[in-house]
């Protein structure tokens, strides 16, 4: 591949990725732990968007309960979206065997 179309092929890629940026805070992955007692769902920049908790979940006795129950369902749901967005990222470098880490720790 001679350096022109290197340096096209980037260029593309950087279109991309602007495009690809502006699509995940879009994307939305949903985590529940303690079978759905706590619901956490979060956007494609990892940013929470919203958290439900069943009030049967609130002890004021064991708080320490509900806390692991919101760690818990924060991590299934960036678990999920991490899953999401290594299906796009795919997408969209064309199956592109890209090194660890490239896409932002994706």
């Amino acid at each position: 591949m001679n350096p022109m179309d290197i340096m096209k092929n980037f260029q593309n890629l950087q279109s991309k990725m602007g495009e690809a940026q502006e699509k995940m805070k879009t994307l939305r992955a949903e985590g529940s732990s303690g079978g759905d007692l706590v619901k956490v769902t979060i956007d494609g920049t990892m940013e929470v968007i919203s958290m439900q908790i069943d009030p049967i979940a609130v002890d004021p006795r064991d708080v320490t309960m509900l806390e692991e129950l919101v760690g818990a369902a924060f991590t299934d749901a960036v678990r999920k979206m991490r899953e999401i967005l290594q299906r796009e990222m795919s997408q969209l470098t064309g199956g592109m065997n890209l090194p660890p880490g490239f896409m932002g720790g994706v």
